[in-house]
């Protein structure tokens, strides 16, 4: 009897209910805008040797969120776990028929093509962060720097794609999703929805990224010392690599 309720209630709609009801908890809304905020921030410091360090720890701070949500998307509340949205390739397809014909259909939680779309950003952002940890200490040479970069460039265009079918979406369904990931909820029947906004677990989310932000501040070399700082870490491997 559960598993038939829970059924109806994951069942989609052409069109979603008029109750406003909790969808999106706020660990979830607090990690999305914190990933916005680190890939944005470390897309626009990558050429300059001066902000060097937020480039780098931005990106630590990628990985780390990216960790968070992957066990989120284990234990997390019901729309949270990826269990609940990601789907098989034949519901991809499907989905994205009906919006071309323009009539997709409504989903409480993520849609299909929107949870393909987090996978691949998920993933993508922990190969940057890899790719770019093994620049920053001189492993890989020269051809992981073009890796990390084509991976940046490829994760701007899927973000560019996610926001595009974000926007479509909100037309279709007359709904605001990105008002959505700001007030946590969306329109819904109210057994859709998730009882708890887990409030604590996001505060001590952003307590440990602005803690991390503070720490790697403390340890930041003077103005202008950066560069040589790291020129000087690259000429010491250098001269390792002859001894």
């Amino acid at each position: 009897m559960n598993a038939t309720s829970a059924s109806r209630a994951e069942a989609p709609s052409t069109e979603p209910a008029n109750n406003r009801i909790l969808v999106w908890d706020a660990p979830v809304r607090v990690f999305h805008w914190l990933i916005v905020l680190s890939f944005a921030g470390a897309w626009l410091t990558a050429e300059s040797e001066r902000w060097r360090l937020m480039h780098v720890t931005l990106g630590y701070t990628m990985a780390g969120l990216v960790a968070f949500r992957i066990l989120w998307g284990l234990v997390g509340t019901r729309h949270a776990r990826f269990s609940s949205f990601v789907r098989s390739p034949a519901a991809v397809a499907g989905y994205l028929r009906a919006m071309l014909r323009g009539r997709p259909e409504h989903h409480t939680g993520h849609n299909p093509a929107g949870a393909l779309a987090i996978v691949a950003l998920l993933g993508l952002a922990l190969a940057i962060s890899a790719s770019g940890w093994s620049v920053f200490n001189d492993i890989g040479g020269d051809w992981l720097e073009e890796v990390h970069e084509a991976v940046a460039y490829l994760m701007l265009a899927v973000v560019g794609v996610h926001v595009a079918a974000v926007l479509l979406s909100s037309w279709l369904h007359h709904e605001n999703l990105i008002g959505a990931m700001i007030t946590g909820r969306k329109s819904g029947r109210p057994e859709e929805g998730v009882r708890s906004a887990w409030r604590s677990v996001a505060a001590l989310m952003l307590m440990a990224v602005l803690g991390f932000w503070w720490l790697q501040w403390q340890s930041a070399p003077p103005a202008g010392g950066l560069a040589d700082t790291v020129a000087s870490a690259k000429v010491k491997n250098h001269d390792r690599d002859h001894d």
